[in-house]
Formats: structure tokens, sequence, C-alpha cells
């Protein structure tokens, strides 16, 4: 496990007050994981889809990305593989178009095609690598707190150009995942800050800027898309540049 840094003397003043250091999630935060996901779909997929025009091709990419999570729910609860839920999610995404995707062989060459071209398509929105050289120019530490094992995200991370980002914590660091505030606070020792001092932004309401709040960061919620959610009363920003004030 990476040795936590010194106690950082630099701080960053922010809208949300002064921090000593930043953690951030990464899928659809730090990396354009929706873009990947979707234009590997339909890469895999055309050929089971003919003519399926613009609208069509958007709307089988919401599914799988967003109406079919309870299957990686299931897999952080430890009961399907990653792949597993992979496949369960093209087969309920091509499903609603009336296409079955076959057990044995045809499943196979889906998600092993799928397997293959995604990572390739991974990369960093426009406002992180900006944000990172403020973050290092400033003295700031950073680092990535994921509900993914730590292995496919680093690689993923690497993959993005994001090598810079050391710190990093999976599900499989602690056995937990977010909301558990192990998680978070796992981050926070490796950066050698405080809680209180931490800031902690992601794209995801509940799992991102609540449960880092409740662990006693300093949560925000990465709101790229404009969600309106009338209850919310904590930290939001629509980019990241916002950080910077």
């Amino acid at each position: 496990m990476t040795a936590p840094s010194q106690a950082p003397a630099a701080v960053l003043q922010t809208p949300f007050g002064a921090v000593r250091g930043v953690l951030f999630d990464i899928d659809d935060t730090l990396v354009d994981l929706e873009y990947s996901m979707t234009t590997a779909l339909r890469e895999v997929s055309e050929h089971l889809l003919p003519g399926l025009d613009q609208a069509g091709w958007e709307r089988f990419g919401r599914i799988f990305t967003h109406e079919t999570t309870h299957y990686y729910d299931r897999y952080l609860a430890g009961e399907l593989t990653f792949n597993e839920q992979r496949l369960l999610r093209g087969r309920a995404a091509l499903g609603h178009f009336g296409v079955e995707l076959a057990d044995g062989e045809e499943s196979h060459q889906w998600l092993s095609a799928y397997m293959e071209k995604q990572p390739a398509y991974v990369k960093p929105f426009p406002d992180v690598l900006p944000l990172l050289d403020a973050l290092d120019q400033a003295g700031i530490p950073y680092g990535a707190v994921s509900n993914n094992v730590h292995d496919y995200q680093r690689a993923k991370l690497d993959g993005a150009g994001l090598e810079r980002i050391t710190h990093l914590v999976g599900t499989d660091t602690l056995g937990v995942a977010k909301p558990h505030p192990a998680m978070y606070l796992e981050g926070v020792r490796l950066l050698g800050t405080g809680p209180a001092e931490t800031l902690y932004v992601g794209d995801n309401r509940l799992l991102d800027a609540e449960g880092s709040t409740a662990a006693g960061l300093v949560g925000v919620w990465l709101n790229r898309v404009g969600e309106v959610v009338e209850d919310f009363e904590g930290g939001m920003v629509a980019s990241l540049d916002q950080l910077l004030g």
C-alpha cells in the first residue's frame, strides 16, 4: 500500500473554503466513461442493429449506461464478475430493440470485442488537465477514489494520460465501496491531509458529494449535465474550472 505523504503546507482557496488536498471520483468525473462506452457499444453492435438511426443509438447507449446499473450494483456486492455485469447490461440493452444475444460464442465474441475497443475511447474531460496543472503549481496533493478495482482504474487513468494521479483507492483496497466512509478516509490518509481540509469531487450526488461529506470531507457534486435536485443543499459545480473560484 502506498505510504501517505507528509502533511502538505500549501493551501488552495476554493468556493467551498480553504483546502490542502483534493480527491476525485474517476468515471464521468475525470474521464468521459459514457462516451467511451457508447462509442464502443455502437461499434460492436452495429451488425446486430442494422439501420438504427442516431436517436436509436443514443437510446441504446442510455439504456446500457443508466438503466442497467443494478447489474453493476450486483458486481459491487460480489454477486457478479465485472465482465458478467457488462454482458448482462449489453443483453438488456439489445433486448429493448428485440435482439437476443445468444449464449456461448455469440456472447463471447460481443463481449471480447467490447473489451478490446472500449479502453481506446477513454479520454479525460477538457477541464481535467488544466485543473491538475493548477494543483501541481500550487503544491496541492490529489488522488482518486473509485467504485472499481484498483488495477483496472490504474490502467484506465494511465491510458487516458492521467499517470500523474498516483494516489488511488479502489474497491479492493479495503474491501468496501463508496459510500462507506473508509473509502474516502483512505484517500485522505494517502494525501497526508485531514478530512475537513480535503475536497472530494464526483459526478454522483449520493456516492460522491453526500457520501464524502458524511465522512467529514468537503464534498462537491460535479453536475456536468445540469440535473435539478430541489432538496440538495451541498456544494455543486458544473465543471472542474469552478473549483478554482
